[in-house]
């Protein structure tokens, strides 16, 4: 919610300063000011959780208060290799994007989402100050919109999860991917319809501005059910590998994202903003069948293994009657 907030919240935020006596430059010194507090607040209450670590730092008291210099945690003896740092944290990342269905897949479907949510912020000022003539802080209003279809989302979340968490203990705790992508799948076409109805009602200004501003509600619950339930496929998918498979997706989608806003601004007016959107939705609805397709593939395997134990069984019965005969 805070990650995904925040770009929706600082256009009216930054227009209304930007109106005022304040100037443009206060938006910088506030940004700063929080960023600093933050730091500050890590600084003094940021505590170290991750356990080879923390079994380093009591190795090193013991040793300090027992003075037996041959305690030693087992991190200790692990000698951080230049050449397996490149081949972990870069290279195997790039290798399961280029290698790995799955990732190649969801990477490619989320950059599209994710660069979208950065393209809004070129494309609603368009909109609203452009076609309807708001100034900068009340043509920041709309993203409200975007805010509320984020709430919804996570919502929907929060009520599926107490679902998901019953099938888990009903399989002894053994994540199965495939339960996380219903959402996407819905998410998938409310993020379609989102789009193709921000493109076509916000090219006129005789359309009430209210109704582009609520096809936000259904742009971002898409871009939040997509997104979060994505990434929970990829963790329970790959598990022990899974930090590289989500640095693989963040790589391609963080390019996506910093790429889409350099042609937003061209692409929306050559194209007009009907059609601009009409050729978003486009793609959104050519990418819905993606984790589609997962959940078929994976419903087509199951039915082979179930016939294949089927298959089994009957011969084994057959060799223990021919047997007893």
């Amino acid at each position: 919610m805070t990650v995904f907030s925040g770009p929706m919240l600082a256009p009216f935020i930054g227009g209304f300063i930007d109106m005022s006596y304040l100037g443009w430059r206060w938006t910088e010194y506030i940004t700063a000011i929080m960023g600093f507090f933050g730091l500050a607040l890590c600084l003094l209450f940021l505590e170290e959780t991750y356990p080879p670590i923390i079994l380093v730092q009591k190795a090193a008291d013991l040793r300090r208060r027992t003075k037996n210099w041959g305690i030693h945690a087992k991190q200790e003896e692990i000698e951080v290799d230049f050449h397996e740092l490149v081949e972990k944290n870069l290279s195997r990342p790039l290798r399961m994007l280029v290698s790995e269905p799955i990732v190649l897949a969801l990477s490619i479907y989320m950059g599209f989402v994710y660069g979208l949510l950065y393209l809004l912020l070129a494309f609603y000022p368009i909109v609203f100050q452009g076609v309807y003539g708001f100034n900068e802080g009340v043509g920041g209003l709309p993203f409200l919109g975007i805010i509320v279809g984020q709430i919804l989302a996570c919502t929907y979340m929060i009520i599926l999860q107490s679902g998901y968490n019953r099938k888990l203990q009903a399989n002894n705790n053994v994540p199965i991917p495939e339960w996380r992508l219903p959402p996407v799948i819905v998410g998938g076409v409310a993020f379609a319809i989102g789009v193709f109805w921000f493109g076509c009602s916000g090219h006129d200004s005789s359309v009430h501005w209210i109704v582009p501003s609520v096809s936000g509600i259904f742009t971002r619950f898409g871009i939040m059910a997509i997104f979060l339930q994505s990434l929970n496929y990829l963790i329970d998918a790959y598990l022990i590998v899974a930090a590289s498979a989500i640095a693989a997706n963040t790589f391609l989608r963080s390019l996506a994202g910093a790429g889409f806003p350099l042609f937003a601004r061209q692409m929306i007016l050559g194209m007009g903003t009907q059609w601009a959107g009409t050729l978003l939705g486009c793609v959104a609805i050519v990418l819905i069948p993606v984790p589609i397709c997962f959940t078929l593939g994976v419903q087509r395997f199951e039915r082979r293994v179930h016939l294949l134990q089927r298959f089994q069984r009957q011969m084994q019965q057959m060799f223990l009657r021919a047997r007893a005969i």
